[in-house]
């Protein structure tokens, strides 16, 4: 079993009527509501975060790409990432990811992700998202009809870039480059895994079991509505004659664990219910375009996470109550034995091996980040660390290089 720590790296600023007066946290959000001099201290916060979920023994560390909006201060992961291929030692650095189609020429991906893999020594996971409609097709401009074939053409190239050792060109219907010739070239041979994350699209499922890599699910309403999406996955894999290896897949699960259950209800209301009112309080228009989800999607009955919660008298009406956030397990709450047995439950129920957490979210401030992340490191992850090693072999994790083969960065660096 692995675990991976989260950072959305959300806004922990927006007003409390913030619902009430903007009808989006994505896309058009009011920039006023932007400081630049608290933003300074989030993101140094926030790099704390990621930084002591390394040292306190986590797997891998985990960044993404998002734009125009107070829900992910991230609109390039790849600089949160190059921080912590220097400054952490031996957790892997996961980029879920790069949204490919967003790049011209996606050749910039295959430079940067290569570098952060060479500064971290091979300890890189490279995420490629197709991206959110928000993101992609309304804060990027992207026709939604295209995008997909552009993030495929945009990972041939990346792949091909990686692995071809001569200079080559390319002549794609969306990307035409006459010299190819990437510099610096990533440690990991052939290439990082790759990890693929998505919100249950048809699509998604087939190429990562095409492609042989990870799926992750990245849910934002916990294991028992993510059940569903995870059980399409496994379908599918089995339709297409795959094994059923849990380290094929991961998923995203909010935790807050505490001493005892009430100490936990008590700290982690709060920042639950301002992630699930306000980061999550997305504008149905930009929600869904035409043309973003395939047929095959719409016929299997898939619905994307962010179109439920932007339907307005729907789940999001259920978001902003405390108790229903608890009984439909969105966050998963309680004392360490409590959780470690839930997320037991998730895990085997959903067969996924890489456990994405996020122990920080909504407005959370830093001392309770860091004492959410030191109690599940201590006292939840060893009682499932064993958890599917004694019949399936993680084939989707980095291969880096030897701690003594790697430079000893200064200690005035870290």
């Amino acid at each position: 079993m692995k675990f991976l720590w989260f950072h959305l790296m959300p806004y922990t600023d927006l007003p409390d009527d913030f619902r009430e007066k903007h009808p989006s946290v994505w896309v058009d959000i009011d920039s006023r509501l932007f400081d630049p001099q608290r933003a300074h201290h989030m993101y140094n916060e926030f790099i704390d975060e990621l930084e002591f979920a390394a040292e306190c023994g986590f797997d891998a560390v985990c960044v993404n790409e998002h734009h125009s909006n107070g829900y992910g201060l991230m609109p390039s992961p790849n600089l949160i990432a190059s921080t912590l291929a220097r400054s952490t030692g031996d957790a892997a650095i996961c980029v879920l990811g790069n949204s490919l189609a967003l790049y011209n020429p996606p050749t910039r991906v295959a430079e940067e992700m290569a570098m952060i893999d060479c500064i971290s020594g091979g300890r890189l996971i490279a995420g490629f998202p197709v991206g959110t409609p928000m993101d992609t097709c309304y804060a990027y401009g992207q026709n939604p009809s295209t995008l997909r074939e552009k993030y495929y053409e945009a990972h041939d190239l990346i792949i091909k870039a990686w692995t071809t050792p001569e200079t080559f060109a390319f002549n794609g219907r969306y990307i035409q480059q006459r010299y190819v010739n990437i510099w610096p070239r990533p440690v990991q041979k052939p290439h990082p895994p790759i990890w693929i994350p998505g919100g249950g699209s048809v699509e998604t499922w087939r190429w990562c079991a095409k492609m042989d890599y990870v799926y992750c699910y990245l849910s934002y309403f916990g294991y028992k509505l993510g059940k569903a999406t995870m059980q399409g996955f496994w379908e599918e894999m089995e339709r297409l004659g795959k094994e059923p290896n849990p380290y094929h897949a991961g998923f995203l699960q909010f935790v807050g664990v505490a001493d005892t259950r009430e100490e936990a209800l008590k700290l982690y209301r709060e920042p639950a219910e301002y992630f699930y009112d306000r980061c999550l309080n997305v504008d149905p228009r930009f929600a869904s375009p035409p043309g973003y989800t395939s047929e095959a999607t719409i016929r299997a009955k898939v619905q994307s996470q962010i179109s439920a919660a932007s339907i307005r008298d729907g789940i999001k009406s259920m978001q902003r109550d405390w108790q229903a956030i608890l009984d439909n397990g969105y966050v998963i709450i309680g004392g360490p034995d409590e959780v470690a047995e839930q997320l037991r439950q998730v895990a085997t129920d959903l067969n996924v091996g890489h456990l994405l957490l996020l122990l920080q979210f909504g407005n959370m401030d830093k001392e309770l980040a860091q004492y959410n992340t030191r109690l599940f490191s201590e006292k939840v992850m060893p009682s499932l660390a064993s958890l599917f090693d004694d019949r399936w072999e993680d084939r989707w994790w980095p291969n880096a290089m030897p701690p003594e083969s790697r430079a000893q960065p200064r200690a005035e660096a870290r």
